[in-house]
C-alpha cells in the first residue's frame, strides 16, 4: 500500500471527497491522519508520503515541501487550475499531478446551456423590463431556439461539453478556436470559424477560453460593435477575457445587445459598477462551476485516476509543465 494524506481547505473536503470517494481511495492508499490543512504539515507527516490527495487550499510543492517528501510521486488535485500549487521545482522532481478540471466542465456547460436557450427566448431581458416597469414586459421578436446560431469561444474541455449538450437541440454551433483539433469539432458537430466571422454571425456567444496573454481582454469593443441586432454575450469563463469597459460603453449605446456574466473583473465587481444597473446586463455571482455536492465528481474522478495510477495505467488527467501554459 502507498501513503497517502488529505491536504486542503477543511471547508471543502466533505464536498470534494464524500464517503464513496474516500472509500476508492483507501482501497489504494494508507492514510493513518485525518485531513490537514497546508499550514499544519510538518516534516514528520510528510517523510513517507507517496500520494498527497488535495484540492482547493492545496499547499505548494516548492523546494521545502519536496525536501520534506522525498517519495512524493503524485499528487490528485480535486479542482481546477494547478497554477497555484506548482512550481518549477515540482516538476523538475518529475512529480505527476493529475487534476479534476475535466469534471468541472460538466456543470460549466449545463449553466452555459442554459443562459443560451434562455437567451435565445429573451428571458432575461423579459425579467429586468418587467421588474424595472412594474409590469408585464411586451413581447418582442426573438428569434427562438430553432436554427438559431451559437458561437462558442475556444472548444477546450468546457467549450465541447457545452457543444455535446447544445447538439441535443436544433441549433447551428460554431466555434473560434486556433487549437482545436478539426476532427473532433465535426464529432461534436461544430463549425470552426474565425474570431471576427464568430461575433459577427452568432445570436449568442458562449465564451470558454483559458486566460493566457493572448486571450486577455480578446473581447473588446471592436467585436462586441460587430454582434448581431440582439445577440447575447454570455461569460462563464474568466472575467479578464472581455474589457468590460468597453462592454459598459458598447451595450450603454446597442441596447439591443445582452450580457450574462457569471465572472468579472475584479470578481465581485467593485461597489456601485454600471454592471449591476444597466437593464441590458445580468451578473450571477460564480455560480457557473460546481458548487456543493456537485464537487463529488472531483473526488470520484481523482479515485479513477489513483486506481488507474495502481495499476500502471496511462492517467485521464494528468498534466504536464507543458500543457499547463495552454491551460486556463
Amino acid at each position: 500500500m502507498l501513503n497517502g494524506l488529505y491536504v486542503m481547505d477543511p471547508n471543502r473536503f466533505d464536498d470534494v471527497y464524500g464517503p464513496e470517494a474516500r472509500a476508492a481511495i483507501e482501497r489504494h492508499l494508507t492514510i493513518t491522519s485525518p485531513p490537514l490543512t497546508a499550514d499544519r504539515l510538518t516534516p514528520d507527516v510528510l517523510e513517507n508520503l507517496d500520494v498527497l490527495v488535495t484540492g482547493w487550499g492545496a499547499p505548494k510543492l516548492d523546494a521545502e515541501l519536496l525536501a520534506a517528501a522525498p517519495k512524493l510521486s503524485l499528487v490528485l488535485y480535486g479542482a481546477g487550475s494547478i497554477r497555484p500549487m506548482v512550481t518549477p521545482e515540482s516538476w523538475a522532481r518529475g512529480v505527476r499531478v493529475t487534476s479534476a478540471a475535466t469534471a468541472n466542465a460538466t456543470p460549466v456547460a449545463e449553466f452555459a446551456l442554459s443562459q443560451i436557450l434562455y437567451a435565445l427566448k429573451h428571458g432575461w431581458r423579459y425579467v429586468l423590463t418587467a421588474r424595472a416597469n412594474a409590469a408585464t414586459a411586451p413581447r418582442g421578436n426573438e428569434i427562438g431556439v430553432y436554427g438559431a446560431v451559437v458561437g462558442l469561444l475556444s472548444l477546450g474541455a468546457t467549450g465541447l461539453a457545452t457543444a455535446r449538450l447544445l447538439a441535443h437541440h436544433n441549433l447551428v454551433v460554431q466555434a473560434h478556436d486556433p487549437y482545436a483539433d478539426p476532427e473532433k469539432a465535426a464529432q461534436a458537430g461544430v463549425r470552426l470559424v474565425g474570431l471576427e466571422e464568430l461575433f459577427a454571425t452568432s445570436d449568442v456567444v458562449s465564451l470558454h477560453a483559458p486566460l493566457t496573454p493572448e486571450t486577455h481582454g480578446i473581447v473588446g469593443a471592436t467585436l462586441l460593435e460587430s454582434m448581431k441586432h440582439d445577440a447575447t454575450l454570455i461569460n462563464t469563463a474568466r472575467g479578464t477575457l472581455v474589457d468590460e469597459a468597453a462592454l459598459v460603453d458598447v451595450l450603454s449605446r446597442r441596447t439591443d445587445l445582452f450580457a450574462v456574466l457569471d465572472v468579472t473583473d475584479p470578481e465581485p465587481p467593485v461597489a456601485g459598477s454600471p454592471l449591476f444597473t444597466m437593464p441590458n446586463i445580468v451578473v450571477t455571482p460564480h455560480v457557473a462551476g460546481s458548487l456543493g455536492h456537485e464537487r463529488r465528481r472531483h473526488g470520484e474522478a481523482m479515485a479513477e485516476e489513483l486506481a488507474r495510477y495502481v495499476a500502471g495505467e496511462p492517467l485521464l488527467y494528468e498534466i504536464s509543465e507543458s500543457g499547463l501554459a495552454r491551460r486556463a
